[in-house]
C-alpha cells in the first residue's frame, strides 16, 4: 500500500514536469527588421560619422554621448552603410580646433578631413528617463563630391524598396542637407509602445520575463530603439532623393 502510494505520487510528479515543459515558452526567434541604404555599394560601402549631439533638451541629465554612440550602431547595422567609431570623429574634430560643427561648411570640412561621404550632425531636443520620452533631431551633410548618384536608373527591386513617392516631409534644416530627421518618441504614445514591441521582437535572445518591455524600462535601451527609428527617417529620405535622381537622370539619357 506504501510502496503504491509512492509510485502514484512519483508518476503525478513526473507529468507535471512534462506538462510544464509542452507548456514552457519556446525559444523562438523572429528576426529583426533591418535598415537598407539606397546607395550603389558595387565601389564599397558609403562611410557616415557621427559628431556628438548637442543637448537642447533642457535638462542636464542626459548622456549626448552614448545617444550619439546609439546612432553610429544603428548607422553601422543598416546594410550599404559603414559608420567609424564616435572617438575618432571627437578626434578629428579636436584637430581642426572645432568645440562643435554649427555650419554646413563646417560639416563638410570635417567630412573632406575624415575622409567620410557624409557626416551627421544633430541634437537632443527632449528627454524624460521615467517616461520615457526622446527627442532627437538630425541633418545628414555630404563631403564635396560625396554620395553622389552615378547611376542612370535604378531596379525594379531598388525601386520597390523606396519607402514613398511622395515629397519628403519638410525640415526645418533647410535646402543644405542631404536628408534630415527629427522625432519625438514618447511611450505614453501607443504607436510608439507597437514600435518599441516590433523593435524589441526581433532582438530577444530567447524568453525572459521583462520580452520587449525592456527597451522601455532602461535608458539604454529606449536611447538603442530612438536611434534606430532616427536613423530609419534618414535613410527614408535618402530613399526618396537617390530614386528621384537616377528616375531624372535615366529619362535624360534617353533624350539623347
Amino acid at each position: 500500500m506504501f510502496r503504491s502510494g509512492i509510485a502514484g505520487a512519483t508518476c503525478f510528479l513526473v507529468a507535471g514536469v512534462l506538462a510544464g515543459c509542452r507548456s514552457a515558452p519556446k525559444d523562438v526567434l523572429t528576426p529583426p527588421r533591418v535598415l537598407t541604404a539606397p546607395y550603389d555599394s558595387s565601389a564599397g560601402e558609403v562611410l557616415w560619422a557621427v559628431v556628438p549631439l548637442r543637448n537642447e533638451s533642457g535638462t542636464s541629465v542626459v548622456d549626448v554621448l552614448m545617444v550619439s554612440d546609439k546612432l553610429v550602431a544603428a548607422a553601422e547595422e543598416a546594410e550599404g552603410i559603414r559608420c567609424v567609431p564616435l572617438n575618432r570623429t571627437i578626434e578629428a574634430m579636436r584637430s581642426l580646433k572645432m568645440n562643435g560643427v554649427r555650419s554646413p561648411a563646417e560639416a563638410r570640412r570635417l567630412a573632406q578631413t575624415m575622409g567620410v561621404d557624409g557626416v551627421l550632425v544633430g541634437s537632443v531636443t527632449a528627454y524624460d528617463p521615467y517616461t520615457p520620452v526622446m527627442g532627437l533631431s538630425v541633418a545628414l551633410f555630404a563631403r564635396p563630391g560625396g554620395m553622389a548618384v552615378t547611376r542612370t536608373a535604378l531596379s525594379p527591386r531598388e525601386l520597390g524598396n523606396s519607402p514613398t513617392e511622395g515629397p519628403p516631409p519638410p525640415t526645418r534644416f533647410g535646402e543644405d542637407p542631404l536628408a534630415s530627421a527629427s522625432v519625438h518618441l514618447d511611450a505614453k504614445n501607443n504607436q510608439v509602445l507597437m514600435d518599441v514591441k516590433s523593435y524589441g521582437e526581433g532582438r530577444l535572445k530567447g524568453p525572459s520575463a521583462l520580452g520587449w518591455r525592456r527597451y522601455l524600462m532602461s535608458v539604454d535601451g529606449y536611447s538603442e530603439f530612438c536611434a534606430f527609428r532616427t536613423i530609419d527617417e534618414v535613410l527614408r529620405q535618402e530613399w526618396v532623393r537617390v530614386t528621384r535622381t537616377a528616375v531624372v537622370s535615366g529619362e535624360q539619357g534617353k533624350d539623347r
